[in-house]
């Protein structure tokens, strides 16, 4: 029997379940579509800033009551094997640490649409009045919010791993014995954040309670096992995580926004969150960005009152230029500096607690100079 939706959404994460609640009270039949069930294990560092839970709407009692919520009142930073840098800590969280599995299925089990789990997509097909996805639904309007590989992007034309300026990271996180906590030195109030020497991406250890999330990410994926492994092997001569940590990292990749290249709309299909290739480009976040453009695209999807032509979606895009700025695929200013001189700058400017508060943290982590995007 086909079932019919005014709008689908393929991707149950926090892109996907965000549309979902800004569009609980709209009147529209909404249905979120994911291959796996949840809550289900999303490797990630894990953190959000007290501006995505406003967004969010999420009251912190009422989540940290089930869910892990760690409290990050500052940040340790430096140029990997250099002077490491503490930011001035604060007297309230500058972010949460928190787990992506409960996370993920806090926002999802709220959001009020119809669930469809443990169900791949494999197609869509046009119909005059939308689409047809997997034979059995019917839906004017279907959202890619599956993350970097999602199948609606490739429907839409992405090529994910070809054309594409990726960044591929590579994380673990465990839970420690009493042992391995006693043996890791990292606090849990302050996650520390390791630069790689030629600027290609950064390490991280962030600890949530008995919670341990280690990774490293890079735009030149090139080797990275190799690179992971000896960061790893850092950390454990350091005595910052346990010497027992598991040596295999499961990966998983994403797209800087200035570098994104794919298209956003057309004829009754958009893509949120990572699917649109969303990601901060000097923090790698995907988040925030995730979580602000499915509130742009509800917002869309309110106004335009069920008519989505590509021209009717088309303020989507707009508003994603005005908050995140104009895509940029060639190389800017900073990037066409010889290796060198970006290395010694780097090394230099990491080292000085001012540049690592009000620029690294401040800026390309936390983000404080937007102000939490507002639904109206």
């Amino acid at each position: 029997m086909m079932t019919e939706y005014d709008v689908m959404i393929v991707g149950g994460g926090p892109a996907g379940s965000t549309l979902a609640w800004y569009l609980r009270d709209s009147g529209l039949k909404v249905a979120i579509l994911d291959k796996a069930s949840f809550p289900r294990d999303k490797t990630c560092a894990g953190w959000v800033t007290p501006e995505v839970m406003q967004e969010l709407q999420i009251d912190l009692s009422d989540y940290q009551q089930h869910n892990t919520l760690q409290s990050v009142n500052g940040f340790r930073i430096s140029h990997m094997g250099g002077k490491e840098v503490d930011t001035p800590m604060s007297d309230k969280p500058v972010s949460y640490g928190i787990r992506r599995s409960e996370f993920d299925n806090y926002l999802l089990q709220r959001c009020g649409a119809e669930l469809i789990l443990n169900t791949k997509f494999s197609k869509m097909e046009k119909q005059p009045d939308g689409w047809l996805v997997n034979d059995n639904y019917k839906a004017k309007l279907v959202v890619g919010a599956g993350g970097h590989f999602c199948p609606v992007a490739r429907a839409m034309g992405a090529r994910p791993g070809s054309a594409e300026r990726t960044v591929v990271a590579q994380e673990i996180e465990y839970a420690m014995t009493a042992e391995q906590m006693a043996e890791c030195s990292v606090s849990e109030e302050v996650p520390e954040l390791f630069f790689c020497k030629d600027l290609e991406g950064y390490g991280w250890v962030v600890r949530k309670g008995n919670y341990l999330n280690i990774g490293l990410g890079r735009e030149d994926t090139n080797k990275l096992t190799e690179h992971v492994a000896e960061f790893s092997q850092m950390l454990k001569k350091q005595r910052k995580i346990p010497s027992d940590t598991p040596d295999k990292f499961p990966g998983h990749a994403y797209l800087l926004y200035p570098h994104a290249i794919r298209e956003l709309i057309q004829d009754g299909v958009m893509l949120i969150g990572d699917a649109a290739g969303l990601a901060y480009p000097q923090s790698g976040e995907g988040i925030r960005p995730a979580v602000e453009s499915a509130m742009m695209a509800a917002k869309v999807i309110r106004d335009i009152k069920g008519q989505y032509s590509q021209q009717n979606l088309q303020p989507y895009y707009r508003q994603l230029t005005e908050r995140f700025g104009q895509r940029q695929p060639t190389p800017d200013l900073m990037e066409r500096l010889p290796q060198s001189i970006k290395e010694l700058f780097a090394h230099y400017l990491l080292g000085q607690r001012w540049f690592a508060q009000h620029v690294v943290m401040d800026r390309w982590f936390l983000h404080k100079q937007q102000a939490p995007l507002v639904f109206e």
